[in-house]
């Protein structure tokens, strides 16, 4: 704990050492963000002393981490001890900080919500200098509720404190296919009611969508044992989560490698890079089947363009990244899969059943501590009463004759809008200012920005999420 605060002191010195007639940046290694940024003067902040559990309280369940702390890190120190987050986002990198200034959902999500749900407290460097602590209630609660999904333009977790549950050694898996995407919608509504699938407790819920007629809930439960099978299952070398949800009906995973069992392959995507062709997984080194060494390459592309220089040389038309998660109100789950398998040719498609935390701590008060019907986090204005689905694609598509880049996401956006949903803003968003501080919480970010940014010494969210500065 003293190095962590001789850490938090030397973080707060180096920032108000920074010039002040640029905007401020954390000088990080890696990132999960696929926005463009637009190349300009900004000064860097280094916050990577900040990691690691600090406390660990087993008791009370919760743990005192830094704020630039790795999921990876996270799951390597508490798993041993028989502990997990309540929510572990899918890619090893992710850090906790990231995860809960931006969003990060999981399996565990339809019982457990988002991870900033489970913070309890949380040490933020503002863009003042000064270091507050946000709780639920009392002087910094506005900050607490309008951090989420703020992505840094409000200040930086420096430490949280965050609700820990217990974990078993393996996770049971049962993998139930769907003939359409509506009789899928209704057993996820199911599930989400009932904790259950035919009568088998569920912890996890999460599904895949091959087309229009070919969909799968991965249903899955902690579990002390491999329950019959010789072995758990291993999907960090030859084989492939994903296929084998077509190719089996039950499976057992470690505990770590269920955990982990999306970022092997970044789900699908290491398929763009050949990782998933027989001999080139033979040659690829086990240790780099992981995602931030594919984020890696694409950063690699988009910096120096070689693939899309290829494909101009060889006729091929222009291609336009098309990577979204947008969360859509289970009612309009069918609707919205009709549209997208219509008119956006991606596949596979993910499916993550989503609700906030009827008990969680944040989720009980207003900002000014007295209960509230609207939505908690104002950032992020998901309801409290309404069940969700995230749905996921993480592809390109070609620009058609007539079209320009950015066209498809447009569509997205206002397919998501008129059927009540969001979209995470991690990746390319294309709102106009009045329409975003409409769906994002505006009227409640700009007076906790005066409050703990007056200077603007961080970008907006706007600037941060649209204007991709």
């Amino acid at each position: 704990m003293r190095a962590h605060e001789r850490a938090i002191a030397d973080v707060v010195e180096a920032y108000a050492a920074l010039p002040s007639d640029a905007p401020v940046r954390l000088a990080k290694r890696t990132s999960n963000l696929f926005r463009r940024r637009e190349e300009g003067p900004a000064t860097r902040l280094d916050v990577s002393a900040l990691h690691g559990v600090v406390e660990l309280d087993e008791d009370a369940a919760t743990a005192r981490v830094g704020g630039m702390t790795t999921y990876e890190e996270l799951v390597d120190a508490l798993l041993p001890r028989g502990f997990v987050p309540l929510v572990v986002p899918q890619l090893r990198t992710i850090t906790i900080g990231g995860a809960v200034t931006g969003l990060g959902i999981e399996a565990a999500s339809f019982r457990n919500g988002l991870p900033h749900e489970s913070v309890l407290e949380m040490r933020i460097l503002t863009g003042t200098g000064e270091v507050v602590t946000a709780r639920p209630t009392g002087e910094h609660a506005d900050l607490f509720r309008a951090f989420p999904n703020s992505y840094g333009s409000l200040g930086y977790a420096l430490d949280l404190v965050i609700e820990l549950e217990r974990a078993r050694p393996y996770v049971a898996l049962r993998h139930v296919r769907f003939d359409s995407v509506a009789d899928l919608s209704t057993a996820i509504g199911h599930v989400m009611d009932e904790g259950t699938w035919e009568r088998e407790r569920v912890d996890f819920v999460d599904g895949v969508v091959f087309g229009e007629r070919e969909a799968y809930l991965s249903l899955g439960r902690w579990t002390d044992d491999v329950e019959g099978q010789p072995r758990p299952s291993d999907y960090t070398g030859a084989r492939i989560f994903y296929r084998s949800l077509q190719e089996r009906r039950h499976d057992v995973l470690t505990a770590h490698d269920y955990l982990w069992r999306w970022d092997t392959d970044w789900f699908w995507c290491s398929r763009a890079f050949g990782a998933q062709h027989p001999v080139v997984r033979r040659l690829w080194p086990r240790r780099l089947l992981r995602s931030d060494v594919y984020w890696k390459i694409v950063a690699f592309e988009n910096r120096h363009g070689v693939m899309s220089t290829l494909d101009a040389w060889r006729g091929r038309p222009p291609r336009e990244r098309v990577v979204q998660d947008v969360e859509i109100p289970l009612g309009n789950l069918a609707a919205f899969m009709t549209w997208f398998l219509r008119e956006v040719p991606i596949r596979p498609v993910w499916l993550c059943p989503i609700r906030l935390r009827p008990n969680a701590v944040g989720s009980r008060d207003g900002l000014d501590g007295a209960t509230t019907d609207g939505p908690p986090w104002p950032l992020y204005p998901m309801r409290r009463d309404e069940r969700y689905v995230n749905v996921g694609f993480w592809s390109t598509v070609a620009i058609e004759d007539g079209r320009v880049d950015g066209d498809v996401n447009r569509a997205v956006e206002d397919e998501v809008t008129r059927l009540g949903g969001h979209k995470s803003l991690y990746s390319d968003a294309y709102y106009d200012a009045e329409t975003f501080d409409s769906l994002y919480g505006g009227a409640a970010y700009a007076p906790v920005k005066r409050r703990y940014d007056p200077d603007g010494r961080f970008p907006t969210l706007y600037e941060k999420a649209v204007k991709a500065r």
